[in-house]
């Protein structure tokens, strides 16, 4: 299916601004359509590679203002950016309420107009984006999947990352708070690397006793130890061709560290009890909360199987620095739960994404996905409302666009990282108004999303939010 071009909608009675704005556009490569009053813009909005609209605000017969509330009903997905020489905050206002994107006055500046109408279509074709996922997401819902869900910049990066180092053989180790979905990371891995058709295999190495999580790491020789009435393979073994993943690799005992040491160096194993070596062909994934620096400088990990470990470092972000998932998130959630529970939902109201939207989710997404369940279950109707979420969402103190939860111990390179992005959101990713709000160089900004972008975080050097440098 080809993607039908991007195209402007210019509406104005006044021809010659009508033309004139019209050609500013052609000259940024957009393809343009014109109309002199709202009659014909609302006929031509029913094309449908009209994405942004923009349109005059005082017209004979349908005015803008008209013109905008028409176009919410026939085509809700155009954004509206309106113009006006009669320009007032009581008009702007009521415009936004409405549904317009932007409020441009006149005379035009021909950068104004066109840095808005560039953010309007970045806007529309996100929400196209969001469209398509949660059509995969309702796909999906039927079976009972269960995938990464996000379009964040945080999110992109990551994907970005596991996609690069997917296809390798190198060891991926996965940083992140609790909650924060690493086993899915991990999944999504194995998914796009050469052993997507081997097993995925899993451990909690924080959940078991020192004896039996060697057991079921390295197998178990008949005889072994009392109750060992047979051999028995271990988690090496079952992954072998596929993916090995350790969860919290942070929680493993130092005896435990120096057995996946040797298997990581030499390629093979013993089982408990056994003498003979197995040959083992198993990629290695690793997840922790911890800082394994910190670990490793207390004694409590030991320092070459950190960097044996640690080959690519993906961070997988909280829910705090991708804030703008969790709509689709909790999408996804309502319609996996709905399904389960065999509950017709047809959504959140709009107040109701407002409190997640804001919640400082300390639980990162499994709080998200129990808060959503809980919801579900407990909906009086087939709209979830904010009455229909739990006490702690609704009346959390740490809820708050505008507040970013940092839990104690996470390294200033992370906390930067944070903040930067956060402030982006707010900024609807303007840098420079995102440098003047932190004190620092928008070069600052650039240089350091760059080198976010071209491998994993840890080489700074960069000015941090404290420092002002001179532009």
């Amino acid at each position: 299916m080809t993607t039908p071009p991007t195209t402007v909608l210019v509406v104005d009675d006044d021809r010659a601004n009508l033309d004139s704005v019209a050609r500013i556009f052609q000259r940024e490569g957009l393809e343009t359509l014109t109309a002199s009053n709202g009659t014909e813009a609302l006929e031509l909005l029913r094309r449908p590679e009209v994405s942004v609209m923009v349109t005059d605000l005082m017209m004979p017969g349908m005015d803008g203002q008209e013109l905008l509330k028409a176009s919410r009903t026939i085509r809700p997905d155009v954004e509206v950016v309106l113009m006006t020489a009669y320009g007032t905050v009581e008009t702007a206002v009521a415009a936004m309420k409405d549904g317009a994107y932007d409020f441009i006055t006149k005379p035009l500046k021909r950068h104004s107009l066109v840095k808005s109408v560039q953010k309007a279509l970045e806007r529309h074709e996100l929400a196209a984006e969001n469209r398509v996922l949660k059509a995969k997401l309702a796909e999906m819902g039927n079976a009972g999947g269960r995938a990464m869900v996000g379009q964040s910049p945080a999110f992109r990066a990551m994907m970005d990352t596991l996609r690069q180092a997917a296809p390798s053989t190198a060891t991926v180790l996965l940083l992140g708070e609790s909650g924060t979905g690493k086993e899915l990371a991990a999944r999504a891995l194995h998914e796009q690397s050469n052993r997507a058709r081997g097993p995925f295999v899993a451990i909690n190495c924080g959940a078991l006793p020192e004896s039996i999580l060697e057991a079921e790491l390295f197998g178990v020789e008949r005889g072994a130890f009392t109750g060992a009435v047979a051999r028995r393979e271990g988690r090496f073994e079952r992954a072998s061709g596929g993916t090995l993943f350790l969860d919290e690799v942070g929680e493993m005992p130092l005896s435990a560290q120096v057995k996946l040491l040797r298997v990581l160096q030499e390629g093979e194993l013993e089982r408990l009890g056994g003498t003979q070596t197995v040959k083992v062909d198993v990629r290695i994934v690793a997840a922790t909360n911890k800082d394994l620096q910190r670990e490793v400088a207390e004694g409590r990990f030991r320092e070459d199987l950190y960097y044996r470990l640690n080959v690519v470092e993906v961070r997988v972000p909280a829910l705090a620095s991708r804030r703008e998932d969790i709509p689709l998130l909790a999408d996804a959630f309502l319609r996996r739960f709905a399904a389960k529970n065999g509950k017709a939902l047809r959504g959140f109201s709009p107040d109701a994404v407002s409190v997640l939207e804001n919640y400082a989710w300390p639980g990162n997404v499994r709080e998200l996905e129990h808060a959503v369940e809980r919801a579900v279950v407990l909906a009086k109707s087939d709209v979830l409302e904010v009455a229909d979420l739990p006490e702690a969402v609704r009346k959390g103190p740490l809820g708050s666009a505008g507040q970013l939860v940092i839990p104690i111990g996470t390294p200033m390179e992370e906390i930067e990282r944070r903040v930067i992005h956060e402030t982006l959101r707010h900024t609807k990713g303007d840098k420079t108004l995102a440098a003047r709000l932190l004190g620092i160089a928008a070069r600052t900004i650039y240089r350091k999303l760059e080198r976010e972008a071209s491998g994993p975080p840890g080489t700074g050097g960069d000015e941090g939010p404290g420092s002002n440098p001179a532009e």
